[in-house]
């Protein structure tokens, strides 16, 4: 498994590398001073976040069961995570706008930082804690970091909105580079140096008190509007997927595709372990087909292909992922490393073409909102799943858990067909210019 770890990662590396200086569109430059300027403030705290955030995604289910935890456990303090997500995300956008979005930026730092050290704990309470409350901060990573990002772009700078593309492209592209990277340094305080595997989450601290000092001293306050309430955006985004059914289907295919990734990022380690992998290469081969799948996307964009056309080939493609890895995980993990890689390139199709189909069908106003409330089923389907069926020691265990999120996907698949078929010719029309999002949420 090293070796094809290792190998694996040259190749997609590689690949990626080509792709993007021969495939993707040319990147666009903006050569005013004052934009760079804005542009560097913001991505040397962005991305030095963004390394504290992806350090510790490889040896997530690894330092658990260092501690000697079963599967039950793990799926538990997993589950926390995600009831926090749902308890306290939907109102995260909320408290940035009221009480500043640099306080809460600020907080992210704090409140990340407390969720890294408590994994040098091995005491129960303390690392469900630890995940409750890294479920309330990293809310604030990948939507109150672009949304003062937005504010000061467009309100203190009154730079063009079409500049705004430019940002969030490299963000994007940089982000994946920022992930494979960090994977290589994981796998090297843990495995190579034998620092063990709470050595990235101890790590990630000095990153995220560099990124809090630097928006302490480098970023300006801005909120949201003078009259920001919560409970009456809340129902009326909540009344907006009920009654609309474009809405509605979107909200049931980001359900059902980003459950299916969310039971991923907890299965992927148990199901590799008995092959030893090296756990941060892995993890890096993965983020590598991210980026892949990312600039497929924009090469299928500038070859005027509906990204819903992308999304649904992106769940096929989850699809077959999931009946590979059933047949094949049990007993055969350097295989279901090759379906998961699939799984990773097919996310990496998905977030940047549904990220296009939300911006062009959801109402801007409650674009937020509603995107929160697509994340309820979305934790729910994923908790019950790895709380009813978490014996990932077991083979008829793995098998009906990838079994079911096959299921997930062809629902899900026959959601995105109905969806296209409900779209106005207008809904489909290609911009000359695709804005691209500024990171991928949630990827394992």
């Amino acid at each position: 498994m090293l070796a094809i770890a290792y190998l694996s990662l040259i190749l997609l590396i590689g690949f990626a590398v080509f792709l993007h200086l021969k495939v993707a569109p040319s990147e666009k430059s903006i050569g005013n001073p004052a934009f760079v300027k804005f542009q560097h403030s913001y991505f040397a705290v962005y991305f030095i976040a963004l390394f504290a955030e992806w350090l510790q995604s490889p040896y997530l289910y690894r330092i658990y069961s260092h501690y000697g935890f079963i599967d039950t456990q793990i799926a538990i303090i997993y589950v926390c995570g995600f009831i926090s997500s749902i308890l306290f995300g939907t109102a995260s956008g909320y408290f940035a706008d009221k009480c500043g979005r640099k306080k809460a930026c600020i907080f992210f730092c704090l409140a990340y930082s407390l969720c890294c050290l408590s994994k040098a704990s091995s005491n129960y309470a303390i690392l469900i804690l630890g995940r409750v409350i890294g479920g309330i901060s990293t809310s604030a990573l990948f939507s109150t970091f672009e949304s003062w990002c937005v504010y000061e772009h467009t309100q203190t700078h009154d730079f063009p909105m079409e500049w705004i593309s430019v940002t969030f492209s490299k963000a994007s592209f940089f982000n994946g580079i920022t992930a494979v990277t960090a994977g290589v340094v994981a796998n090297t305080l843990s495995e190579w140096i034998n620092f063990g595997p709470v050595s990235p989450f101890l790590l990630a601290i000095p990153f995220l008190v560099i990124a809090g000092l630097l928006i302490l001293t480098n970023w300006q306050e801005n909120y949201g509007g003078k009259s920001i309430k919560l409970v009456g955006p809340c129902l009326e985004s909540l009344r907006l997927i009920v009654t609309n059914p474009k809405i509605l289907l979107i909200g049931a295919v980001t359900s059902l595709f980003e459950s299916v990734m969310f039971v991923f990022v907890f299965l992927w380690t148990p199901v590799l372990d008995p092959a030893r992998p090296p756990l941060g290469i892995v993890f890096s081969c993965f983020m590598a087909c991210v980026m892949i799948g990312g600039l497929m996307f924009e090469a299928a964009v500038a070859r005027k292909v509906s990204p819903v056309r992308v999304i649904e080939l992106a769940i096929f493609l989850g699809m077959a992922s999931n009946l590979a890895s059933s047949y094949a995980s049990a007993n055969h993990p350097r295989k279901t490393f090759l379906a998961f890689l699939l799984m990773e390139f097919s996310c990496g199709l998905y977030f940047p073409a549904m990220n296009w189909v939300r911006r062009r069908i959801l109402p801007e106003a409650h674009h937020a909102g509603i995107i929160n409330w697509f994340r309820v089923p979305l934790n729910i389907i994923a908790s019950i799943v790895l709380l009813v069926l978490h014996d990932t020691h077991s083979g008829k265990g793995i098998t009906a858990i990838f079994g079911l999120c096959s299921v997930l996907m062809i629902v899900a698949e026959i959601c995105t067909i109905k969806l296209t078929m409900s779209l106005d010719d207008g809904d489909l029309i290609l911009d000359d210019q695709i804005d691209q999002d500024a990171g991928e949420e949630n990827v394992a």
